[in-house]
């Protein structure tokens, strides 16, 4: 398998430089926002269950948009803070286009699936989010052929592999109804959206301009060089 290498021209210029900070200031008020509603949940005094998503339940319904935003504990929100400004900021830099599509799906159509099917209890917090990323950007760089994007998916796999037995109804108190969904989106629209974002590959000093190497005529001939 061919491996694209990025022309470095996008890829160290100030633009693309730029569009990575942008990128990471957009994850993190993403994760900021998450703490803020947290401490106002918590200094009023309000259950996280109110913003739950309640399956098939008209009262639920809102939480497909609020069931992220808020978290249970401490150490619930902790937990998903670092895998969001992490991968947040990877797809928005990596898929800036893909990601206009990409994060509301997987942000309102876990949502969507956990109503229909999932147990009936109350679900909420974020870690759907960090599920869908973890597989949109794991399966992206195994269909892109792009060193950067493959490189992103191994790094994506190495930090946050042990997540998979987190689809798993192996642990109580967990939604993995969420957990399980979000990945599933994720996968598809990995798949969907793979044509898109793909970076003008390095052009060597033997390419012409459409790619093609260049051709030298035969001894004899009066066929110019092809560029």
């Amino acid at each position: 398998m061919q491996i694209h290498v990025p022309d470095p021209a996008y890829t160290g210029s100030e633009r693309a430089r730029a569009h990575f900070r942008l990128a990471a200031k957009i994850a993190f008020s993403f994760v900021a926002l998450l703490w803020l509603i947290y401490l106002l949940n918590w200094g009023l005094d309000l259950e996280p269950e109110l913003s739950g998503i309640r399956p098939r339940q008209l009262a639920g319904l809102a939480g497909i948009v609020f069931a992220p935003l808020v978290h249970a504990s401490f150490a619930h929100l902790i937990a998903n803070s670092p895998p969001l400004l992490v991968l947040g900021t990877a797809i928005l830099f990596l898929y800036p286009n893909s990601a206009l599509r990409a994060l509301p799906a997987i942000y309102l159509g876990t949502g969507i699936a956990v109503w229909l099917f999932g147990r009936d209890s109350v679900h909420f917090g974020a870690s759907g989010l960090v599920y869908g990323l973890v597989s949109y950007i794991f399966v992206a760089g195994l269909l892109r052929r792009d060193r950067r994007a493959i490189a992103t998916s191994l790094l994506v796999c190495f930090m946050y592999g042990s997540l998979a037995w987190g689809v798993l109804p192996t642990q109580s108190g967990v939604s993995w109804e969420t957990h399980l969904a979000a990945a599933l989106i994720g996968v598809a629209l990995a798949i969907a959206l793979r044509r898109l974002d793909v970076l003008p590959p390095k052009r060597y000093v033997w390419e012409g301009e459409e790619g093609e190497v260049n051709s030298r005529p035969s001894p004899g001939s009066d066929e110019p060089d092809r560029m």
